[in-house]
């Protein structure tokens, strides 16, 4: 360990003491508050903290705290034998040696959690080497039957300085009277919500509120060590690991945040299903919280389902983060200049703020950590593969949708003779995505585009509001307001109906608004041709408050918009719960291709290339290679191939008829790759198959993890219900509503990235 990184961890131990005495101030603080609101309880222990220091109290309930330690072991050892019978399987590791390595992980870090009984919101957080902050071990201090701190002993650890850092940034924030995150009593998650209630009542809002810094205090482990987490609803884990695969003895380190829903059936239990949602840039902690009861729906229950925070994204620390402050990426994102064919000239303010773009990231990261040379997919590949080592596992199960079709596609080039069970599920072409092509994807684009021509018809005037005779007609409509906003923007004037709080300002809807809701509305048919109808229909009226809500509901309705003015710090060694991080997703591809060295005006002729291929759609998705203009940082790692093996376990592929940016011809490329493949054809419109609810599909995944059986070559399901019809689930059984619920996601993390 170099002495530099000792000098740091001093340097941070010393930063972390004086927030730890301004900590107790503020502790001190509100006690006195708690106990001015509590003057008819006397007795209360917050009454009592007043009069005793917490090196006195310390130094009197290390006993009990040795009980508490001795009870939670127990408590974890039960689950564990509950879980697998034997108790071997938890962690991978053997129960022997877990059972101690998580007492050493629950003895090694301090913890604070302060409840909402004193008024401070739920605040999580960890610091290692804090040891002057309490003088006997670790001490409990009762602040009411609501409120508690438990400060535990740290042993100090020399990871690397950001670890440190992170802690300290943790417990600064908290001194200071930042609260990070606060939700009261009744929101609460204190079991994995079932597909039934999610119909019922959003899940998500709920989960966001829930506090990140719940990941802060699990201290990374090279074996997977599972913690409680979200009020015991999943289990968390932080995996140590190499940020370079290369050369594993560098110092540099990754802290992957892996998350588990445990299997429920565990009679038969069939071991883990690992799954991606997307991207790339998408949260496999977040998708998991929101969506995991209805996956585990369909793989069956006697799996585990486990999900992962790719490297550089959400939970898993280094992330990758462009900005300084929530502030600048805001101002950042107000000087948008719309989509490349906007009008004359925009294509070349489009690169040029690529390029910007490009070099702001490249330069905030650089001296705070080299994880953008070591985000490439074959990273993401092995990962998955100590993950897989770690708890145990021979070979892999998993179910990948979109960009996870090309971690789960690189695997099985890498790993052929590690696969048991992989779904690959809206296929990218694996060659393409690793060559600078990108031209492919978009062959199926427009063939969605003409199922809303033909489904709106279909659905007479009742059913759709931009109805005409016939398709042809339908598609004249659009391309008419197209050319009307072009030059006549819709003004928006507030009037108290935004459904998007804090809209007092007047808005306006362009030409680049209609295409990029357009480009959305390909993704999901079913849940949003119906609302895109409706929202353009209004707007050749004049009226744009439809297209302006369902624009931002389509992002923001469940979480509260940002602040324009919000001065948040957005430090990169802090994790975060969020559903992607956008500024991911052009690292990570650009990661996977060679160098793009394009002008402008070849750029140029490349838009127009994607235009005439995709009316609908080109333009908007000319950003794919846009995003790696000016990217400088070469990954140390790139895999580019041969992309195919003789896996130990055939491949199912899964794709829609017509897939707007995963066209079904990706599929096909693939699975020619690999021998004994099939590919399963959902005979529905949109982005993975999970946007069409399909009960014939999902029996037939169902079939493959549980007994490994492969639909018959050439087999083509139906889906459940189609665009314009009622998508509610005609009856109560849980995979009628789990698919339901699938299908309102968004999967495929890119279609919201833009420059």
């Amino acid at each position: 360990m170099s002495s530099k990184i000792v000098e740091d961890v001093k340097t941070g131990v010393k930063g972390i003491h004086g927030a730890g005495e301004a900590l107790r101030g503020n502790l001190l603080s509100a006690t006195d508050q708690a106990f001015d609101n509590n003057q008819n309880h006397p007795d209360t222990a917050a009454s009592k903290l007043k009069n005793e220091t917490i090196a006195e109290k310390g130094k009197r309930d290390v006993q009990a705290v040795d009980d508490r330690l001795a009870e939670h072991e127990k408590k974890r050892e039960a689950r564990k034998l509950n879980h697998n019978g034997l108790g071997a399987a938890d962690n991978g590791a053997g129960a022997a040696r877990g059972t101690g390595a998580r007492r050493i992980a629950v003895e090694r870090h301090w913890t604070a959690r302060i409840t909402p009984h004193l008024g401070l919101g739920t605040t999580r957080m960890s610091t290692a080497g804090v040891d002057k902050m309490a003088y006997g071990g670790m001490q409990q201090l009762e602040l009411g039957p609501k409120a508690n701190v438990l400060l535990r002993r740290s042993y100090l650890q020399l990871w690397p300085a950001w670890w440190h850092l992170a802690n300290a940034i943790a417990l600064v924030l908290f001194a200071t009277g930042f609260v990070l995150y606060q939700f009261h009593e009744n929101a609460r998650i204190t079991s994995p919500p079932t597909a039934s209630q999610k119909s019922q009542t959003s899940s998500r809002s709920s989960y966001q509120q829930a506090d990140a810094q719940e990941w802060i205090m699990i201290e990374p482990t090279r074996d997977l060590l599972w913690h409680s987490c979200y009020n015991g609803a999943y289990d968390c884990a932080r995996l140590d690991l190499p940020m370079d695969w290369l050369d594993p003895s560098d110092e540099e380190r990754v802290a992957l945040a892996v998350i588990r829903l445990r299997a429920t059936e565990t009679d038969d239990y069939r071991g883990p299903v690992i799954f991606n949602p997307g991207g790339p840039g998408g949260s496999g902690v977040f998708s998991l919280i929101d969506h995991g009861a209805s996956l585990q729906t369909i793989i069956g229950r006697n799996h585990d389902l486990i999900s992962f925070d790719p490297r550089g994204i959400g939970a898993t620390l280094p992330r990758i983060e462009c900005w300084d402050t929530a502030e600048q990426r805001q101002l950042w994102d107000l000087q948008d200049v719309g989509v490349v064919d906007a009008h004359p000239g925009t294509v070349y303010d489009v690169y040029a703020r690529a390029a910007a773009l490009s070099q702001q990231c490249e330069a905030h990261m650089t001296g705070k950590s080299n994880i953008l040379r070591h985000v490439g997919t074959a990273s993401h590949a092995r990962d998955m593969l100590e993950i897989l080592h770690r708890l145990g596992e021979e070979k892999l199960k998993y179910w990948g949708f979109s960009y996870g079709t090309v971690i789960g596609g690189v695997f099985a080039a890498m790993y052929p003779d590690k696969i048991e069970r992989l779904v690959s599920d809206g296929n990218v072409d694996i060659r393409e995505w690793h060559d600078q092509a990108y031209i492919n994807f978009l062959r199926d684009t427009d063939k969605v585009m003409d199922a809303f021509y033909d489904f709106c018809k279909k659905a007479g005037p009742g059913g759709c509001d931009l109805y005409a005779d016939t398709p042809e007609l339908i598609k004249r409509r659009i391309e008419n307001l197209l050319k009307k906003i072009r030059k006549y923007p819709v003004i928006v004037t507030p009037d108290g109906s935004f459904s998007t709080a804090g809209s007092n300002m007047p808005q306006l809807i362009t030409w680049s608004h209609i295409r990029r809701l357009t480009s959305a509305a390909l993704y999901r048919p079913i849940f949003l041709f119906k609302k895109y109808a409706t929202a353009l229909a209004a707007l050749e009226n004049g009226d744009g408050r439809p297209f302006y809500n369902l624009n931002n509901n389509l992002y923001s309705s469940e979480e509260p918009p940002p602040s324009i003015c919000s001065t948040e710090t957005i430090p990169a060694v802090m994790p975060r719960l969020e559903e992607g991080n956008n500024e991911a997703f052009p690292a990570i591809m650009c990661s996977d291709l060679p160098p793009i060295n394009q002008t402008a005006e070849e750029f140029v002729g490349f838009a127009q290339q994607l235009t005439e291929i995709s009316k609908s759609a080109g333009d908007v998705n000319a950003l794919f290679r846009l995003a790696c203009i000016g990217r400088t940082i070469r990954p140390k790692w790139r895999f580019d191939g041969p992309f195919e093996g003789n896996t130990s376990f055939p491949i199912l592929y899964v794709n829609n008829i017509a897939d707007n940016v995963a066209p079904l011809v990706s599929a096909r490329n693939n699975s020619q790759g690999f021998p004994g493949s099939v590919i399963l054809v959902q005979n529905s419109y949109g982005h993975t198959s999970l946007t069409a609810a399909s009960t014939c599909t999902a029996t037939y995944i169902h079939d493959y993890f549980q007994h490994g059986e492969l639909p018959q070559p050439g087999t083509i399901c139906e889906p459940d219900y189609y665009p314009f019809q009622d998508a509610s689930p005609q009856s109560e059984d849980e995979l009628a509503v789990s698919l339901h619920e699938l299908s309102r996601a968004k999967w495929g993390f890119a279609s919201r990235w833009n420059v």
